[in-house]
């Protein structure tokens, strides 16, 4: 079993469609308007955005989430947890030994919280920061 589409809530299909196309650096793969549907492929799985989803929380992988973020504040997208390391991977369990997890979240266009996350080469310790 693998995971094919998420659906993200839309209210303005147009602002959502140029936030996300931005913010992937892709174009929609189709746009059906009517019924108000925007599609978008992310290495084999279907992003849809549309006015009847709920709300979802997604997690975009990017080369190094402090650059990125640098790059959306400077074009006014909102903060609303700045980059840190959220975990340290010492085991292989959830990423590849060696690497520091770090993460933080921005709103979207459609006031929905997105989470951007790196993993990027473990610096110094730090403590209060789990490790496996």
């Amino acid at each position: 079993m693998r995971l094919i589409q998420v659906a993200q809530y839309a209210g303005d299909l147009r602002r959502a469609a140029a936030f996300y196309s931005h913010l992937l650096a892709v174009q929609p793969t189709a746009v059906f308007d009517p019924p108000g549907l925007v599609f978008f492929d992310l290495d084999g799985v279907r992003l849809l955005l549309e006015a009847n989803a709920p709300r979802a929380l997604l997690y975009l992988g990017v080369p190094d989430v402090r650059k990125t973020v640098a790059e959306l504040t400077g074009r006014g997208v909102e903060l609303v947890t700045a980059p840190h390391i959220i975990y340290r991977h010492s085991d292989g369990m959830l990423g590849p030994p060696g690497m520091d997890e770090w993460m933080a979240f921005i709103r979207d266009s459609e006031g929905t919280t997105v989470g951007l996350v790196s993993q990027l080469a473990a610096g110094p310790s730090v403590t209060g920061i789990p490790d496996a």
